[in-house]
């Protein structure tokens, strides 16, 4: 879960956590295919599984963070007519490409809606986007699910 008020920072390498180093080495076995699992990737850089999953979704190499286009955001909604297309539509003025939409059927008035985005023509921050997202009064929750270029 990610608060939609967190901030980035870049940080030089020789001062972070070895933890934290270990986990940017496990994640590129992973994605290279050098290692089939996170037990194997782990195991290769010397890191415990437990440290890998709390650094995991907070640590990024500085250049997978300049190429993000892609970011997949989870809504939990009251369901009230006009909801979907009010949170669209703020969507679309921060300057994102909606890639797909996702929304489950809804319960005791609630509804959860997944949007996939292209943020390249973005105006202004990922953060304000979410801030913007969070003030409209049918959205219970919001959170990144994940990111990617």
């Amino acid at each position: 879960m990610t608060d939609y008020n967190e901030k980035f920072y870049l940080v030089r390498s020789d001062i972070l956590p070895e933890a934290m180093k270990k986990t940017i080495e496990a994640k590129a076995l992973l994605e290279r295919g050098k290692a089939e699992s996170i037990f194997e990737a782990v195991q290769h850089v010397g890191l415990s599984r437990s440290a890998f999953y709390k650094y995991r979704d907070a640590v990024f190499p500085f250049q997978a963070m300049v190429k993000e286009q892609m970011i997949t955001l989870f809504f939990h909604l009251e369901d009230r007519a006009g909801t979907l297309s009010n949170l669209l539509r703020t969507v679309a003025q921060s300057g994102c490409n909606i890639l797909t939409i996702h929304q489950t059927i809804p319960l005791q008035g609630k509804a959860n809606v997944t949007l996939s985005l292209n943020t390249t023509g973005m105006v202004g921050t990922i953060e304000r986007m979410l801030q913007q997202l969070h003030k409209l009064d049918f959205v219970d929750r919001v959170e990144i699910l994940s990111t990617g270029a």
